[in-house]
């Protein structure tokens, strides 16, 4: 894959607005420069899954439905089909740009194929200056295992969860090597570059979470986000972190989340090397905040007041190689695991941990297109030892503008 199709990854497809380094279709527009930006991708996936008939609770493998072992959809990949808008400008001395991006559905599961609405991700602002930072207000990926996600070869790809037909995106390595960033209302502040260093701290907008079916949890605080990063031409290494707590029930139990990472994503000519682990409480394996906690036992205060943070950890290796003809090929294995709370069951059917391999081609067909040729063994396994497992197969091809 070309430089241009690797930084449109980072910048046209995910995050950054006014930061990005990579450029789409550029409109002057008085004082206002617009950058229309974007990518379209589509994947003809089959998924064939073993003949286990209890699905693991969290698991993502999937399982036989008892009438057939196989699925075929059509669709996007990790990255939805994008349409971004960024505008920047110079004023008073500020930097200050808006980017606000939609991102329709190439598929539909409905009859009419024209029910499913699309996804709105980013609406934020930024002002800012070279000398002293930016500031960000507004909805887009979280700060935490934000890196994670962008150095996913799968972004390219499909990933996990591919035969969930009409579906807006695929999981990629989401659940089997990092936490979901999410999309998240915050203020946030980005300093300078300090020779390679910088960092990144904000308050977040603590996303609605299922304790159960039926209760919701309650945040009387914001969350907390942070990275420091430092980044070279040889690539980058970060940590980062994030801290959340939650109030539910008449009672008002409540229950920490936090969680820190640390990765790199390093890049010797052709060769492209990634490693990363995170560590969490209270934090789930797939979604920020899920399956997170169990009834009963004492959180915090040592008596009975609701619930117990379960402790999870998890993390991928990631290699690439770009071959004379341009083709990049990759191999990526990951892993997320979450632990029992004190009061949950030795035999519970909850999550022990989602495993992934990805054998991946992806081919710059021009210097916006890239096909793409994917292999995906995801595997599931509970604490009560049932085990789930689906293979999927994927072609297909993305376009960035």
């Amino acid at each position: 894959m070309n430089k241009k199709i690797s930084a449109a990854v980072a910048s046209a497809a995910l995050v950054l607005g006014s930061q990005a380094a990579n450029a789409g279709i550029i409109i002057p527009a008085g004082e206002w420069t617009l950058d229309v930006n974007g990518n379209v991708n589509v994947y003809a996936s089959h998924t064939s899954y073993d003949d286990t008939g209890t699905a693991v609770g969290g698991g993502l493998a999937g399982i036989d439905n008892g009438v057939q072992d196989d699925n075929r959809t059509i669709g996007t990949g990790l990255l939805p089909a994008w349409l971004g808008f960024t505008g920047t400008t110079r004023q008073n001395d500020l930097d200050v740009s808006f980017t606000i991006s939609m991102q329709p559905n190439t598929s539909d599961n409905a009859p009419s194929g024209d029910v499913k609405g699309p996804l709105w991700r980013q609406a934020f602002i930024t002002f800012g200056d070279k000398s002293w930072g930016t500031v960000k207000m507004g909805k887009d990926l979280g700060i935490f295992a934000g890196n994670a996600i962008l150095a996913d070869m799968t972004l390219l790809g499909v990933g996990s969860n591919a035969a969930n037909s009409g579906q807006s995106t695929t999981l990629g390595g989401i659940g089997t090597g990092y936490i979901y960033p999410a999309w998240k209302g915050q203020i946030a502040y980005t300093s300078p570059n300090f020779n390679g260093f910088s960092f990144t701290a904000g308050i977040t907008n603590p996303n609605q979470h299922k304790v159960t079916t039926v209760q919701s949890a309650r945040q009387d605080q914001f969350g907390f986000e942070g990275q420091v990063q430092y980044a070279a031409d040889w690539g980058k290494v970060w940590v980062s972190g994030a801290s959340y707590e939650f109030t539910t029930g008449t009672a008002g139990q409540d229950w920490d989340a936090t969680a820190m990472d640390i990765g790199a994503s390093v890049g010797f000519g052709n060769l492209g090397l990634v490693a990363y682990y995170y560590d969490g409480e209270g934090v789930g394996a797939t979604l920020f905040g899920g399956n997170t906690t169990t009834a009963g036992g004492g959180v915090d205060s040592g008596v009975d007041d609701g619930y117990d943070e379960r402790d999870s950890d998890g993390g991928y290796v990631q290699a690439t190689y770009v071959i004379p003809t341009g083709t990049k090929l990759g191999v990526a294995y990951g892993v997320s695991k979450q632990d029992l709370g004190d009061n949950d069951g030795d035999s519970t059917n909850i999550l022990k941990e989602n495993s992934r391999w990805t054998i991946g081609a992806y081919h710059p067909l021009t210097k916006h297109l890239n096909l793409v040729a994917e292999y995906n063994a995801i595997e599931s396994k509970s604490h009560s030892g049932i085990t789930n497992e689906s293979d999927t197969m994927s072609l297909g091809a993305i376009l960035f503008f």
